[in-house]
Parts: structure tokens; C-alpha cells; sequence
């Protein structure tokens, strides 16, 4: 029952967020109430928590309620990863015709890392990854990329996991030289035979959206300079958002 009425409680909240967000202005709390049906004292509770959030910011004079800095934020960040997911997503086909190599789109989930698009090329890969499949940090071609371009307190919590289990990999020296090549790769670590390389789909502020990782058996698919690495940069550096110019 403790479930049921917290799901109920977090439903009724989502709707006074999205009466607002369907309004062309700010709300006064009567209003609010009358648009969704409510007790205006339940929906004043709901906003005195969305205002210590940033979600709902109130107005000094008129005490009217609109969207705070945070849900614009929240709205902003929610787009961006969309549009950055989307647009990768449609062009992997490309990239694995050009290299004739597995590719792969992965993005930070609930539990680190986690595949959400698999595109096959022609020769055929036994693997067990598949998708919602979620790749170690340290271990991971593509792991290895969040590593050196997430935010770190995205990361804090696996990372300190898997240092904890693995304390001969030494996670600053891997990112620092996986940033200076660009891209990160290994080679049977995870899966006996395949060798993998990875490299970021980056926001304006230089911090991965999404990682892209190409898979193969030939070892050599790492080396700085083969057509593979070459073509995962480029890709990847498409569909980058560059940093803006200062003025």
C-alpha cells in the first residue's frame, strides 16, 4: 500500500509540473489548483518542494508560480541527449559500412555504461553483449571512454566499485591516455578474440553524450593510425557539438 499511494503522490506532482508547463504564463496558485483538480493546500505542498528544487520559481509581487531554472535545465539536458542519441544512432549504419565493423551506441545508465544500439556488419561476431548489456569502466573500450570524458560525479560510484575490485588498474593513467589518443581501446580483455576501439560523441562542453565503439578480431583495428581508428574519430567528431567561440 506504501507503494502504491508514493507512486500515486509522485503522479499527482508530475501533473501540477505539467499543467504549467502546458500554460503560455505564470500560474497563481487557485489557478493551478483549478487545473488540476486538486486541493490548492496539496498542490501548495508540491510546490514549496519544486521551489527548493529550482523546478518552480515564484514570482515576489504577483506570488505566481512558473518553471525554475532547474526544469529548464532539466528540459535543455533532456533535448540535447535526445538529439545527440538520435542523430548517431540514424548514422551508425554508415560507419559500420565504411569500417565493415561491429558498431555500437552506448549511453550512462542507471548502472554505468549501457548498450542501446547494435548494428552488425556482414561478418558474423559471436558476443554475449547485447542491449541494456552495461560495460565495466576500467575493463571496456567503451568504459574506458566515459571514464576520461564523463563528469566525474557521474562516474564517482562505479569507478570507486570497480578500483575497489581492481586495484592494479590504475584509472588516471588510463584516462590520461586515452585522452591523448582520442579514443580508447582493448584488446581480449573483456571477451577472449575481439578487440575493441571506442571514442565520444561530445556536448559543447566537451562531456560524452554517447560513446561509439567498433568491434573486430583483428588486434591491429587499435593501431593509432589504421582506417578504423581514423574513421571513428571522424565520425564521432561529426557529431560533436564544438565548444562556442568566445566573443
Amino acid at each position: 500500500m506504501a507503494d502504491s499511494a508514493g507512486i500515486q503522490s509522485l503522479d499527482s506532482a508530475l501533473r501540477v509540473l505539467e499543467a504549467m508547463a502546458q500554460a503560455n504564463a505564470p500560474l497563481s496558485l487557485s489557478d493551478l489548483a483549478r487545473r488540476v483538480d486538486m486541493p490548492a493546500s496539496k498542490v501548495h505542498r508540491y510546490l514549496a518542494s519544486f521551489v527548493n528544487a529550482g523546478l518552480v520559481a515564484q514570482a515576489g509581487k504577483s506570488g505566481k508560480y512558473d518553471l525554475g531554472p532547474g526544469a529548464i535545465a532539466l528540459g535543455l539536458s533532456a533535448m540535447a541527449r535526445l538529439d545527440f542519441v538520435n542523430r548517431t544512432a540514424d548514422a551508425l549504419p554508415d560507419l559500420c559500412a565504411e569500417t565493415n565493423l561491429t558498431a555500437m551506441l552506448s549511453i550512462w545508465g542507471n548502472f554505468g555504461p549501457t548498450i542501446i544500439r547494435w548494428e552488425r556488419a556482414a561478418g558474423f561476431i559471436v558476443t554475449t553483449l547485447g542491449l541494456g548489456t552495461t560495460m565495466p569502466l576500467l575493463g571496456s573500450a567503451t568504459g574506458r571512454t566515459f571514464l576520461t570524458w564523463a563528469q566525474p560525479n557521474v562516474i564517482a560510484a562505479k569507478l570507486a566499485e570497480e578500483c575497489d575490485a581492481q586495484p592494479s588498474l590504475d584509472a588516471r593513467s588510463i584516462a590520461a591516455q586515452v585522452r591523448d589518443d582520442g579514443y580508447a581501446w582493448v584488446s581480449g580483455d573483456l571477451i577472449p578474440g575481439l578487440a575493441a576501439i571506442s571514442a565520444p560523441v561530445l556536448n559543447w562542453q566537451g562531456e560524452v553524450e554517447a560513446a561509439v565503439t567498433l568491434i573486430g578480431t583483428d588486434v591491429s583495428i587499435a593501431e593509432p593510425d589504421s582506417a578504423p581508428v581514423t574513421a571513428l574519430k571522424a565520425f564521432c567528431a561529426r557529431l560533436s557539438q564544438p565548444a562556442p567561440t568566445p566573443a
